[in-house]
């Protein structure tokens, strides 16, 4: 059934919006894929890949899932740029998958963020247990989501400032590890004696335990990476969409070899994988990273400790920014008639206060440290949350390899679209496949001992039956069926050079939901 949110208070005359801001300018979207480029896991879990993987495995993982994420951001720039809407996966999934898949990843899509935040603010209790080992860590967990909370309920506007000075901490941060790594390899800077190609031959490096291990890191690698993809939810708040997206995609791959690929390098060529400092197998002490432990090997205490103040502002980041796609998401849900339409409530600012309150609820899950062990509490909570970031990516490639045969097979012109990723077809089905193959072998060898661990298999893949349990159920209740080539609708030209217009002028789309989707339009 169609379902048209304008009527849900969107009319000229109404006293309450009914239509999230366009208040993230090109300087904000720039650091929200730059922050999103730059997660927690860089800082915190790159030494656990180390440690299981080897120096070559680490980073050989790091860059074919920077390659995937890369050509996942050129499916959802070209998606995002020709449709900026805050519903993103889920809209596009509703609109040229299936009405049910759309639905599915979109709750899966707000899970994974809701619970990512809890997931922060427990890392953040540990990260804080570095300077205040006798404070109760409840209590950092409270202050930071009040403050979060506040960030995204000031205006997007709010959460885009805020993201900005995030992300250049973790941008200067990062450039600053990198430069002393190399100092200290070319023995300028102290510390990288016992470094070098050297550390690549300890053992069984540079690959230690094969393509098993490879497949067994790359789900945290591929967890350092989620994040990238927020510019497609802050799409429906970002001026001049159709300019600002592609320029933000075209930046992503650079950052990531610089980021991610030079500081794992840095890494396994200054600490042998065999270090007992690095992290091993889960992530169980957030308080030190490799980071910290090569600023400790260059006699640079101090610096050790502001390391890990970068690594609580990264946490602050990922959970700031979690809230807000997650709240974004369930907006969207709410304005297609999928959620309940009290979530769709806009305030005077411009924020979805129900969507946030409701998010707010779920990230709550952090005070189950105050029961359990803090630790214990993170991995519980990682785990529940690793696999629906892959599933969501599976998503975009999955609606982009179908927009662009339909919009194709309609003898549509490709140069009608603000942005057109140029690795299609390839792009796209590479993305899906190494996604699967991650997702399905993240645990194969529960599989292959002689008594199964159960209990190992379900924290691994129980976003796998939840997910097709909800899309299966819609179409259940629903019907909904395979939206087929000929039946897609899309934006055309002229309207979607209105929807551009008032996006610079900061004013609600009223395009129709046939010819352009704009914020809170119907995704069909």
């Amino acid at each position: 059934m169609e379902h048209d949110p304008h009527r849900d208070g969107g009319k000229k005359g109404t006293t309450e919006p009914s239509e999230l801001r366009r208040a993230l300018s090109a300087r904000h979207l720039t650091m929200i894929a730059v922050g999103g480029s730059i997660g927690t896991g860089l800082f915190v879990a790159s030494g656990a890949t180390i440690a299981q993987a080897g120096p070559g495995g680490a980073l050989l993982g790091y860059v074919l899932i920077g390659v995937m994420v890369y050509f996942l951001m050129t499916s959802l720039g070209e998606l995002a740029a020709a449709m900026p809407v805050s519903g993103s996966f889920s809209t596009y999934g509703a609109r040229y998958v299936e009405d049910g898949f759309g639905f599915a990843l979109g709750w899966n899509y707000w899970y994974n963020w809701a619970v990512t935040v809890a997931v922060d603010l427990v890392a953040a209790q540990l990260v804080m247990a570095y300077w205040f080992p006798d404070v109760p860590g409840v209590y950092w967990s409270a202050l930071f989501l009040a403050i979060t909370f506040g960030l995204n309920a000031l205006s997007a506007r709010g959460f885009g400032e805020a993201e900005f000075w995030f992300a250049l901490i973790k941008v200067i941060a990062v450039l600053a590890f990198v430069a002393m790594g190399v100092m200290m390899l070319l023995g300028i800077i102290r510390g990288g004696e016992d470094g070098g190609v050297a550390n690549w031959t300890v053992g069984d490096a540079p690959f230690a335990g094969g393509f098993a291990a490879l497949i067994g890191v790359a789900m945290v690698v591929g967890f350092s990476f989620q994040g990238t993809e927020l510019i497609g939810i802050a799409a429906g708040e970002s001026k001049d969409p159709a300019r600002n997206l592609p320029r933000a995609v075209r930046q992503v791959f650079w950052r990531i070899l610089l980021f991610y690929v030079m500081a794992i390098l840095v890494i396994g060529l200054l600490i042998p994988y065999t270090d007992p400092h690095l992290l091993r197998n889960d992530v169980t002490d957030v308080s030190v990273s490799p980071f910290a432990l090569i600023f400790e090997r260059a006699g640079l205490l101090a610096a050790a400790s502001i390391m890990n103040a970068v690594v609580l502002t990264s946490v602050l980041s990922a959970g700031n920014s979690g809230m807000y796609a997650a709240t974004r998401m369930l907006y969207s849900l709410a304005r297609d008639g999928k959620a309940p339409r009290i979530f769709g409530r806009v305030a005077r600012n411009g924020v979805p206060l129900w969507a946030l309150l409701a998010t707010t609820v779920v990230a709550a899950l952090c005070f189950f440290s105050f029961i359990f062990s803090p630790k214990a509490v993170y991995i519980w909570l990682l785990n529940t949350s690793g696999m629906t970031g892959f599933i969501a990516w599976l998503g975009i490639a999955i609606s982009h390899y179908r927009f662009r045969r339909g919009y194709v097979k309609q003898g549509r012109n490709l140069a009608d679209l603000p942005y057109v990723s140029p690795f299609f077809p390839f792009g796209p089905i590479f993305a899906f496949v190494l996604c699967l193959v991650i997702t399905l072998g993240q645990n194969y060898q529960a599989f292959l001992e002689h008594r199964i661990d159960w209990g190992g298999v379900a924290a691994t893949y129980i976003g796998i039956p939840l997910f097709l349990l909800i899309w299966l159920g819609y179409r259940l209740v629903k019907g909904s069926r395979f939206v087929s080539y000929k039946d897609m609708t899309f934006p055309d030209a002229r309207a979607r050079s209105a929807y551009l217009d008032s996006a610079l002028r900061g004013e609600p789309a009223t395009v129709g939901p046939e010819t352009a989707t704009a914020p809170g339009t119907n995704a069909r």
